[in-house]
């Protein structure tokens, strides 16, 4: 057992010591590893993965590829306190069923996805509404997650631009293929892809998770956070608490897109959102404290 008591610069472990931890913290808070709460009608949730507290670099460094002043200065972040996050976007069949409970009405003149696709044309509004319904509806406290607790997550313990490692290509992520991550240092304009360019989203959970059992973190859908939007990391709080000079009327959305290149879907990668604004390729995924 990983000591718990010593917060951990989680980039250091071995994957498996990446796992133990996440479980030894699972343990203590004597939930599973992976677990869905009960709504009022004992149907179960979104499937949530249990995050341990941990140390890590935050940010993208100069020398990687891609990397934007929006990203700077790489940063270390202290996140002293567990929480669970959704393995998955939230879909459109976990958004309808907030629909049905609350008549929330779907405007007919966007476009909307079903089934398992990640729900999409939603403002930041409709998201705490949702927020609100599942909180109430399974006595924990739900909500979006900040920058810092979303990157964590996400990079489960890599430093790499990718928690696949330093590259992707259009097998492993949903991005647009027109614009892959090695054609940029290779100063290559022209091509054939290896994938045709999509027009949509994909549905949730065709390819690998990361290491602490997280899907769609990069490419399909960007992602809202609670984190309003500042032009860089410079002046960053180090535990990972938001920022108070931030424009309160921008988001920071991360993970990239099925319409955007490759370097959008970095894990250190952030696009400003407006409060109002509603997209096709723009969902979020949620976060449950710990109680």
């Amino acid at each position: 057992m990983i000591a718990l008591q010593t917060l951990q610069q989680v980039d250091e472990l071995t994957l498996n010591e990446l796992r133990q931890l996440q479980y030894d913290w699972a343990h203590t808070w004597k939930l599973p590893v992976f677990f869905q709460d009960r709504l009022k009608d004992q149907t179960p949730g979104p499937r949530l993965s249990l995050i341990p507290p941990g140390r890590f670099d935050m940010g993208s460094a100069t020398h990687e590829l891609g990397h934007c002043r929006e990203e700077a200065p790489q940063h270390l972040v202290n996140l002293r306190q567990a929480f669970a996050i959704g393995q998955y976007p939230i879909t459109a069949t976990e958004f309808e069923r907030f629909c049905a409970a609350t008549e929330w009405q779907r405007r007919s003149e966007l476009i909307w996805h079903t089934g398992a696709y990640p729900v999409i044309n939603i403002r930041m509004t409709d998201v705490k509404l949702y927020l609100q319904w599942l909180s109430a509806e399974t006595g924990y406290t739900y909500r979006l997650p900040t920058e810092a607790e979303w990157e964590y997550a996400v990079r489960a313990g890599s430093s790499a631009p990718f928690h696949f490692g330093d590259t992707i290509d259009c097998e492993q992520v949903l991005f647009n293929p027109n614009f892959p991550y090695q054609a940029a240092p290779e100063k290559r304009f022209w091509f054939l892809p290896r994938c045709l360019p999509s027009r949509q989203a994909e549905p949730v959970g065709l390819h690998a998770a990361n290491a602490w059992g997280l899907y769609d973190v990069h490419g399909n859908v960007w992602e809202f956070t609670s984190s309003h939007w500042t032009s860089s990391h410079l002046n960053a709080n180090r535990d990972g608490s938001p920022n108070q000079n931030a424009d309160p009327y921008w988001y920071v959305t991360k993970g990239g897109s099925w319409f955007d290149p490759a370097t959008a879907a970095r894990s250190a990668a952030r696009k400003k959102r407006y409060f109002d604004e509603m997209d096709v390729n723009l969902g979020f995924r949620v976060l449950r404290e710990l109680s």
